[in-house]
């Protein structure tokens, strides 16, 4: 098994995890920072780190509950970033719009990236140095059984003009000034990294994020996306990259191409 197979098992399984504490029940709490966190991102976190440690035993992996319990490994040049379920509050408000997010970085990239909508049934992966990426679609709701995959990549802008992907539950006045400076008028509202993954498959052409996020939120789908063709840029146009101190993201644009 590669390392990319092994961490789409972890995703899938970490998916099937979180279906089944959704439907059995779940206890919800407050972080420091006030954002939610259940049983369920506990327990897909788990699952994860015991697959990626059997996968790539030494690896470094950051996964985002161990580290707001103050938990982070020393890194390397490589090393893993894990969001067990980005989109906790869209999964706490009975919405589909959450993800399993899982990322190999090298180097301060993204190299590998998978994503995984376990309750919508679309899995994305990038392998970026192969210039691959792919959807597995199975029926929603489920992580195993069969499934279908596909290549995906990023379009051509549209003729009509481009589609904005933004945030469903981090919206700003910065975003809606930013969307009406570059004249698009058809945007998108969709929460956690699917955001990314929409302009991968071609379903959009730009994704603009003004305020914080942490690398964990970020690099599964970045991975995506560059691996599309796409690019994921900070606001002075330099690539987003990883092991930032305190793995806090600056404010980025993900375009589906390089803006000229």
């Amino acid at each position: 098994m590669t390392l990319l197979e092994a961490m789409v098992e972890a995703a899938l399984a970490a998916g099937e995890e979180i279906l089944r504490i959704q439907r059995a029940g779940y206890a919800v709490q407050s972080k420091p920072d006030e954002s939610p966190v259940t049983t369920a991102d506990h327990a897909a976190e788990a699952l994860i780190l015991e697959r990626l440690a059997r996968a790539a035993p030494g690896v470094p992996v950051v996964a985002e509950e161990a580290a707001a319990g103050g938990a982070t490994p020393a890194l390397a040049d490589r090393f893993f970033l894990v969001d067990p379920l980005d989109g906790t509050r869209e999964f706490v408000a009975g919405r589909d719009e959450f993800t399993v997010n899982i990322a190999l970085i090298e180097h301060g990239v993204p190299i590998l990236g998978v994503v995984d909508a376990p309750a919508l049934g679309r899995l994305f992966v990038g392998d970026v140095a192969a210039r691959s990426a792919f959807e597995l679609r199975r029926a929603p709701g489920t992580a195993a059984g069969s499934s279908i995959r596909r290549s995906i990549g990023v379009r051509p802008q549209p003729a009509g003009g481009a589609v904005a992907v933004a945030s469903r539950s981090h919206g700003s006045p910065e975003t809606q000034a930013w969307l009406a400076a570059a004249g698009i008028a058809d945007r998108v509202s969709i929460g956690s990294s699917l955001k990314f993954c929409l302009l991968a498959a071609g379903e959009a052409d730009v994704y603009p994020r003004f305020g914080p996020t942490m690398e964990w939120d970020t690099a599964a789908g970045h991975a995506v996306v560059a691996a599309a063709g796409g690019v994921v840029l900070d606001l002075d146009g330099r690539p987003l990259r990883y092991g930032k101190p305190g793995f806090r993201n600056p404010s980025f644009i993900a375009w589906s191409r390089a803006p000229a």
